[in-house]
């Protein structure tokens, strides 16, 4: 799958991209009571196409610029007008060396 591929509110099968740079981390609470950190990275698939990746918790702290990751079985939406990508909850991001 490449970032043109995606699609607003729909399921990320495999997505493979270089992360370029990576924000700050920020603490978020939930609607329950949970709370995490989250961090936005920017992110490009070997036909140079940009995506933004939320990266969550542990995900944070494993991911640097200059890294290639691989989502599997995560999710896409728009968010303020800039489509988004994630491992989320049920899905897997791998760091591949």
């Amino acid at each position: 799958m490449k970032v043109r591929d995606l699609r607003a509110e729909a399921k990320v099968d495999v997505l493979e991209v270089i992360v370029r740079e990576k924000g700050s981390a920020r603490d978020f609470t939930t609607r329950s009571g949970s709370s995490g950190k989250v961090c936005d990275a920017k992110a490009v698939d070997d036909e140079n196409q940009e995506v933004s990746v939320s990266l969550w918790n542990d995900e944070i702290e494993r991911v640097q610029p200059n890294d290639r990751i691989r989502i599997t079985n995560g999710w896409a939406r728009e968010w303020r007008g800039n489509l988004q990508v994630s491992a989320g909850r049920y899905g897997k991001l791998e760091v591949l060396r």
